[in-house]
């Protein structure tokens, strides 16, 4: 179960604007699930993705027009985040003035932002350029972490990343919110051929190799909450990828936290999330839940 928070704690974890000073593709926020300072990496801002999620804030009908991602350009930004965030000075800005002081820690490099991080061609190359700016900056103890929808695992880039994350305390957090391909469909809406099964199939041999954690987005749609049977699949799911011999460290359970970009998704009160983690914890056997719940104004409702 999440530590609870203050109000004015809630209010900077939910601060995670991809915009800070001019920098282009570096954003350091406060993260709930990294429990310090995460400094996020978008290399999306032409916000291109495989999924077009029900409960996603990013509005995809408007776009920034940058694809190609400038190497030396995100060095630098990382750099100076890293500086930064080391040496006192971002804890000084407005955004980040009132973080208190438990949560002031570099805890990661996270590929996130916009949308997908692993479509990006260069994406290997990135990550290579996060493993030596932070070397650069004698912070060679903050984890990376790779947040994806697991559409390509299987990619060329991807697999030449594997082993960059493999030697640099890497992480994978990979996203499975459906236990049906009808449910991922509705819910996760992927572009072109994209399947439940193929992704699972994705996670699966990935976590053959090393541990992923896998992020898990329940959310209510038109007022509805998930349904039973939906649950079901989504563990029996889980239960596939232990059984054939993937290891899941962690399932990171959260729900609508930020403003849908569509106005009938909504966030589960803190009881349904409680009941959705003991229901997963009694169905996969040695599986670990954590939750993260939504807004405090609908905790109870």
């Amino acid at each position: 179960m999440e530590p609870e928070i203050d109000n004015s704690e809630a209010e900077i974890i939910s601060d995670h604007r991809r915009q800070w000073r001019k920098c282009r593709y570096v954003y350091p926020v406060i993260s709930r699930r990294s429990k310090g300072l995460s400094i996020g990496v978008n290399l999306n801002p032409d916000k291109g993705c495989t999924f077009g999620c029900l409960y996603c804030q990013i509005d995809r009908t408007a776009s920034r027009g940058l694809s190609e991602v400038h190497l030396a350009i995100l060095h630098d930004e990382l750099h100076l985040a890293l500086e930064e965030a080391r040496d006192g000075g971002l804890w000084n800005e407005p955004g980040f003035i009132r973080t208190p002081s438990h949560l002031r820690r570099i805890n990661d490099i996270a590929f996130s932002g916009d949308g997908e991080p692993t479509c990006v061609h260069e994406f290997d190359q990135a990550l290579e350029t996060a493993v030596k700016a932070r070397k650069d900056c004698d912070c060679e103890d903050v984890k990376l972490v790779v947040i994806t929808n697991a559409t390509r695992l299987n990619s060329p880039q991807f697999l030449r990343a594997l082993p960059i994350l493999d030697r640099n305390n890497g992480e994978i957090w990979a996203k499975l919110d459906a236990g049906s391909e009808e449910y991922f469909q509705r819910v996760n809406r992927p572009v072109g051929n994209i399947t439940l099964e193929k992704i699972v199939s994705d996670i699966t041999e990935t976590a053959r190799r090393r541990p992923v954690i896998i992020q898990t987005l329940m959310f209510r749609i038109d007022t509805a909450d998930p349904p039973p049977e939906e649950i079901a699949a989504y563990c029996r799911r889980l239960n596939d990828i232990l059984n054939s011999g993937g290891e899941v460290s962690l399932v990171q359970l959260h729900t609508v936290a930020r403003k849908p970009a569509n106005d009938y998704a909504g966030a589960l009160p803190d009881e349904h999330m409680d009941a959705l983690a003991d229901t997963i914890r009694k169905s996969v056997r040695g599986i670990t839940v954590e939750t993260f719940y939504g807004p405090p104004e609908i905790s109870h409702s």
